[in-house]
């Protein structure tokens, strides 16, 4: 399977996510850019998760529709065509991390779908009905991850 680059302005790969784009700062999500979508893609699928939460993997981003010809994101705006469904705190968009105070760094990862046509998942999906739709389907798929610790 072809990969997608997706990366960050905000942050390097397993590295820190700045405090603004956390649930305790501003709360805005972060910047993104991707390359290497390819031909035959439909639509993307971003999804931000944290698999470290209490309860279990945690959604912070869900947004289905995106633009296959767009190249990214800015911070605190939702990818062209994209439509966000509600995250795991029960708010439409973006949820910055939350992680409980004194646990270890959470883990984040941001990963892109490349999918050869639209995908229909239920408003407030979780991780797994995510991966699920998404699995077989995939052209190609990019992974960027940071961590939070509070």
């Amino acid at each position: 399977m072809a990969g997608i680059d997706l990366r960050s302005t905000a942050f390097s790969d397993g590295a820190l996510i700045p405090r603004r784009h956390s649930k305790e700062g501003e709360n805005l999500s972060p910047p993104l850019s991707w390359s290497g979508v390819p031909g035959g893609t439909a639509e993307l699928l971003l999804l931000c998760e944290d698999p470290d939460a209490p309860m279990g993997t945690f959604v912070h981003w869900l947004v289905t529709g995106i633009d296959p010809a767009s190249d990214g994101v800015d911070a605190g705006q939702t990818p062209p065509g994209g439509t966000p469904m509600t995250n795991g705190y029960g708010e439409r968009g973006w949820g910055g991390p939350l992680p409980p105070p004194g646990d270890r760094a959470h883990r984040y990862f941001f990963r892109l779908y490349a999918l050869p046509e639209p995908v229909s998942l239920q408003d407030g999906a979780g991780a797994d009905a995510v991966h699920a739709a998404v699995e077989d389907r995939q052209l190609a798929g990019g992974t960027l991850s940071g961590l939070y610790q509070r």
